[in-house]
């Protein structure tokens, strides 16, 4: 067989979850592709392959949308980290995790590691609408701005403020029956975020692909095939964005 007809084969899976128009798409590309750009709605979900050192991690989006709701659950099956994701400015993303979302993760990994996540901290926090910038590699790095400066932005009324999102993350871990004092504290999984300027994207999918390392190394340890043969023939879905899952 040849090569091409071979490609890498994940090593864990990591789930976004939240209702529709909190930027988890958004956050998504502003990850993988270094930039911000409008996006439609996710119809069903689509998933995108990031190679972390030696591992590769498939980073699942999912729709938020009430009417795909019951393909959450499926696209959770075996997840190694979630993350729930709600908009700073919208009280109800936040309870809509818990009244909708929270169920779905019940097929995830029985050690998954769970993530709160509020995008649009630049509508509230004018820290966050300077964007990200990294640097070339070389003697005398040149700063790269991966984001154009945004106009400016009129600080918008939180509704849902970081001590909200831990109290839910607590709530969340006594639904999974979990020891608060046994888990991850919520002071390091509940995230504020900006897909627009980058604020802490970088940190939050660093920290998770830090955490989800025992499953992989577990996983390959039990011997699982890195690779996946894709003469073999599967049932695929097309999303709108044109993503087959």
């Amino acid at each position: 067989m040849h090569q091409s007809s071979r490609t890498k084969k994940p090593d864990v899976k990591i789930v976004i979850l939240g209702d529709m128009n909190v930027g988890k798409t958004s956050l998504l590309h502003r990850y993988t592709e270094r930039k911000f750009k409008d996006t439609i709605s996710t119809v069903g979900g689509a998933f995108f392959l990031k190679q972390w050192g030696p591992y590769n991690i498939s980073i699942w989006d999912t729709a938020g949308r009430e009417q795909f709701h019951g393909l959450g659950s499926m696209y959770c099956r075996g997840a190694a980290a979630v993350i729930l994701t709600y908009d700073v400015t919208n009280w109800q993303s936040l309870a809509e995790l818990e009244n909708r979302f929270l169920s779905l993760t019940d097929t995830a990994n029985a050690d998954c590691i769970y993530s709160i996540v509020g995008n649009k901290a630049d509508l509230t926090d004018s820290l966050a609408q300077v964007p990200d910038i990294e640097f070339q590699k070389g003697d005398d790095p040149q700063p790269v701005v991966t984001c154009p400066t945004p106009p400016a932005t009129p600080i918008l009324h939180k509704q849902v403020s970081r001590e909200d999102a831990m109290a839910l993350y607590g709530r969340m871990l006594r639904y999974k029956g979990l020891e608060e004092k046994a888990c991850l504290p919520a002071e390091k999984m509940c995230f504020e975020t900006s897909a627009k300027t980058g604020y802490n994207v970088d940190v939050l999918f660093e920290t998770l692909f830090d955490l989800v390392l025992p499953s992989i190394l577990k996983k390959r340890s039990e011997g699982e095939s890195s690779t996946v043969d894709l003469e073999t023939p599967m049932e695929m879905k097309r999303t709108k964005a044109g993503c087959c899952v």
